[in-house]
């Protein structure tokens, strides 16, 4: 099958291109309702979509990114309105998995797929509850080994066939573990430094799943790359935040790693914008930059700094 997929690529990369944009809009929808009900421990298969006022939605009117354009943000049986952010995210993971598919082989691109989109679930569960799920974590964390044995062309290890499955998946287990050692020790050193807890385990556990698919190198990189490139985003956020008074709600659940915590509790208190800021969008940034196109550099720098620091 894989060779089918690979013949085709090569002789209408349009079409199969054009084809990743539409299922990567498919996934966007379903990550839609993975978003929403996961924290509140409610199955993503049963019931199907409903609108706010409890009708269920026909199928004509759930069609990714088009929908909402043709009804223009409004519900076909209430007129009520729906968020933009439902389209936004459905465009976000098509444009991801055609930039996947042209980027990578086949296999390669498909595994892109799945870890894209335990991401992008992760960034907006993390910005609507300040947690992060155990299962794109924990979860996304032995996935990712499996598929590292499985397929060893993620980590771009060559030889003989049980040879290199062996040494993807060693390289993705020390992936996950130096992505969550690393997290965990910068955790406890900020929590003695500030006297206050400086990263939750989510975060930990996340950062350990970004390892198990990108190797050690990609964990650093969405450590340090992410916490960067995120407060360049964010910086200037915070500036017009604190010059119009905006305001944010956060949870006020005590353990915000637990989702059940999180499912149960309704409340929510004021605080100013910016004043508690998730951690996990800018992890699974920094592990998307590396992952698109971000390795070459971040393992070229890598590479010769061992070779500085051991003189080789």
């Amino acid at each position: 099958m894989i060779e089918t997929f690979e013949f085709i690529n090569a002789e209408f990369p349009w079409f199969v291109t054009t084809l990743s944009f539409f299922i990567g809009a498919i996934v966007g929808s379903f990550l839609n309702v993975c978003i929403y009900r996961i924290p509140a421990e409610r199955s993503v298969v049963f019931p199907g979509s409903t609108c706010a006022c409890g009708k269920p939605i026909a199928w004509y009117h759930n069609i990714p990114i088009l929908t909402w354009l043709l009804l223009r943000g409004r519900a076909s049986c209430c007129g009520e309105r729906f968020s933009v952010r439902y389209p936004a995210i459905e465009l976000l993971t098509a444009i991801l998995f055609c930039v996947t598919w042209w980027m990578y082989p086949p296999v390669v691109a498909i595994i892109g797929f799945l870890f894209i989109s335990f991401l992008i679930c992760a960034t907006f569960i993390d910005l609507d509850h300040m947690i992060i799920p155990d299962r794109f974590s924990i979860g996304g964390m032995v996935i990712g080994v499996l598929i590292s044995i499985g397929f060893p062309q993620l980590h771009a290890v060559e030889g003989l066939p049980i040879m290199r499955n062996i040494e993807a998946g060693v390289l993705s287990i020390i992936g996950a573990l130096v992505g969550a050692g690393l997290v965990y020790w910068i955790a406890v050193l900020g929590e003695v430094i500030l006297r206050k807890p400086a990263m939750g385990e989510g975060d930990v556990k996340f950062v350990g799943f970004i390892g198990a698919f990108c190797g050690w190198q990609g964990a650093v990189f969405a450590m340090f790359g992410g916490a960067f490139i995120g407060t360049i985003i964010l910086l200037p956020l915070l500036i017009l935040g604190r010059i119009f008074g905006w305001k944010q709600k956060v949870p006020t659940y005590e353990d915000a790693d637990e989702v059940s915590t999180a499912a149960g509790s309704d409340e929510c208190e004021v605080v100013a914008f910016g004043s508690q800021v998730p951690f996990g969008p800018m992890l699974a940034l920094g592990g998307l930059v590396y992952f698109l196109g971000g390795d070459h550099y971040v393992d070229a720098y890598f590479t010769e700094f061992v070779r500085s620091f051991f003189g080789a």
